[in-house]
């Protein structure tokens, strides 16, 4: 008999509890965005520890309406916040590295710009974590690691991560479940890395047709053929790093 989803809410919040005690530490956080995937987190990690959560807003030249939402979240939950505004970080670390460059007759591209954003905020993250002795919460679902549609040492710079075995399908079905605000249920799936991004845009496929493929289904050559190439090309994402043989 398959487990309701009310019921694999509960076994992941008794699974971050395990995790938590078993590291040693005292509680957990987790970066709050806006979007769906890290409202669910919040809300896990706050039934987990209601007394040693908090939810962490960090806007970087961020679209108001991601921190109107994540505060929405935060309000809706319940959980401890704080925030920190990187924007002013972020400009001073960019110019500098476009200094450096200057003579390498190179652009910092947009996505360089944008995972220099996801990384700011994992070492924000991991700070306050340090400072609390608190784990930090990843955010990524089945379909992202697959894909491998996030940040090396940004947002996939984590400690555990409670959605990795959860279709994006199932991370809405969790977040009706567990109260999320409709603003963020509403909202196109969005990194916000930059203004008008979004992530099915970015990937050229929809977490629907990746849904459908995890879930063994048929579909689209050319979605089929984009899903591999993102997965093969994100493989050291979901590896150590490479280390040299061993020598005699």
């Amino acid at each position: 008999m398959s487990l309701s989803q009310t019921e694999k809410i509960d076994l992941t919040v008794e699974w971050i509890r395990k995790i938590v005690k078993e590291s040693g530490t005292k509680g957990i956080l987790v970066g709050v965005s806006g979007g769906i995937d890290s409202a669910v987190v919040a809300c896990l990690i706050k039934k987990a520890f209601p007394e040693n959560s908090v939810g962490v807003i960090l806007p970087c030249k961020s679209n108001p309406k991601d921190e109107a939402d994540a505060q929405a979240l935060i309000e809706t939950c319940g959980i401890d916040s704080m925030r920190i505004d990187l924007s002013e970080t972020h400009e001073l670390l960019f110019s500098k590295i476009e200094e450096a460059l200057s003579d390498k007759q190179v652009g910092f591209r947009k996505l360089a710009d944008a995972n220099l954003r996801a990384r700011l905020r994992m070492s924000t993250l991991y700070g306050i974590a340090n400072a609390l002795g608190y784990l930090v919460a990843g955010t990524d679902n089945k379909a992202e690691i697959h894909t491998g549609y996030y940040t090396k040492y940004g947002d996939g710079g984590v400690d555990l991560v409670p959605l990795a075995n959860l279709l994006k399908s199932e991370v809405y079905e969790w977040a009706r479940i567990l109260g999320v605000p409709q603003s963020i249920l509403d909202r196109q799936p969005s990194a916000g890395l930059w203004d008008g991004q979004t992530d099915e845009d970015e990937m050229g496929t929809t977490y629907e047709k990746i849904d459908a493929f995890l879930s063994g289904k048929v579909i689209p050559e050319k979605d089929q053929s984009i899903i591999d190439r993102l997965h093969k090309n994100s493989e050291h994402k979901r590896q150590m790093p490479p280390a040299p043989p061993l020598f005699d």
